[in-house]
């Protein structure tokens, strides 16, 4: 409000194009990021924006640039028995889930990109975002399909979406992911098992179906194999404690000697380490445990947590730089595989 109490109207491009000296056409183009302008007369108009407080109108720039500034991020197929704040809080309580939006906004940021997180845990849930996309509320999707047979990946294509995938769809299909290298990480964890001295060995695997958890489970068995050992039993869990704790308690009934445990994500290892020791066992004396992902409760464990580490926010960071440059115009689908680690701690 001015002196005289009346309410004083924003600053317009007329009013930056004032104080710059140039066209309101020149504004515009800055403001809009076009490339047609000079470094010098660029800065000049940067200087003016900034004296006059002026703030593009983001409805108004969406018409001229055809984009909306925001991004969708769908976290699709978490668990489709709950249903709003519920499965809000699960996911924001799953530190893997917690990662991974948290390095989107930061990615993103830079961009002048804005994310809306979206819940797609069931098949209206699902429509309702492709319906968001369609109308075009969002330049793109970053997705986290979390069901080996979510059909939010196959509708992303069928629509003509940008889009990008946490994980190598499967089947396959014309879509950019970005992926870690799930086999040879499980490998690791077989590896360091084995060179600890470790002769009973087992896997915890994750859902039946889960391209990720069958490719953990394919790369410990055939680096077990390698080491002239050809069966290593496994029990299915849900990427929970509970079903981490479930299927270990299934494994020392089933296994005589059980002495080495890798689980496909860090929740069943820890898990796997409250079954062993409830059973007056010592870990990792009695039974070595090696999780995956590295996650934040790897070393808040007890023991902490050896797990093979896959980097999820540099894995987002690359999803955000393939979907700015879909945006972007670019049209060619591409993969990124980054290489896991292993962390060694206590457990194993």
């Amino acid at each position: 409000m001015r002196e005289d109490g009346r309410v004083s109207t924003p600053p317009t491009l007329e009013d930056v194009a004032r104080v710059a000296g140039v066209s309101r056409a020149t504004v515009s183009r800055v403001i809009n990021q076009q490339r047609r302008v000079a470094p010098d007369l660029r800065a000049v108009v940067e200087k003016a924006i900034a004296q006059t407080g002026y703030v593009p109108n983001r409805a108004a720039r969406s018409l001229v640039t055809g984009r909306t500034g925001t991004v969708a991020v769908v976290i699709s197929g978490v668990d489709p028995e709950i249903e709003g704040n519920q499965m809000t809080g699960q996911v924001f309580a799953d530190p893997f889930f917690g990662r991974i939006v948290a390095a989107f906004v930061r990615a993103l940021r830079p961009h002048d990109l804005h994310p809306v997180l979206m819940l797609a845990e069931t098949d209206d849930a699902r429509a309702q975002v492709m319906s968001y996309l369609r109308q075009g509320n969002a330049d793109g999707a970053l997705l986290v399909a979390a069901q080996a047979d979510d059909p939010l990946p196959g509708m992303l294509v069928e629509a003509g979406q940008r889009a990008v995938l946490f994980a190598r769809p499967e089947p396959a299909l014309p879509i950019s992911f970005v992926d870690v290298a799930n086999r040879d990480g499980a490998r690791l964890a077989a590896r360091h098992l084995i060179e600890r001295g470790c002769d009973e060995l087992a896997v915890i695997s994750g859902p039946a179906g889960l391209h990720a958890a069958e490719e953990r489970l394919a790369g410990f068995r055939d680096e077990v194999s390698r080491h002239g050992r050809a069966y290593v039993p496994a029990e299915p869990g849900e990427f929970t404690l509970e079903g981490g704790e479930a299927a270990t308690e299934r494994l020392l009934d089933a296994v005589p000697g059980l002495d080495g445990v890798f689980a496909a994500n860090d929740y069943m290892a820890q898990g796997a380490v409250h079954a062993i020791t409830a059973r007056g066992l010592r870990v990792p004396e009695d039974v070595a445990v090696v999780g995956f992902d590295d996650s934040s409760i790897a070393p808040l464990c007890r023991p902490a947590l050896t797990s093979v580490r896959q980097p999820v926010e540099e894995m987002a960071a690359e999803m955000a730089r393939l979907l700015v440059g879909q945006i972007a115009g670019e049209r060619q689908v591409r993969s990124v595989v980054f290489d896991p680690t292993l962390v060694v701690r206590d457990s194993a």
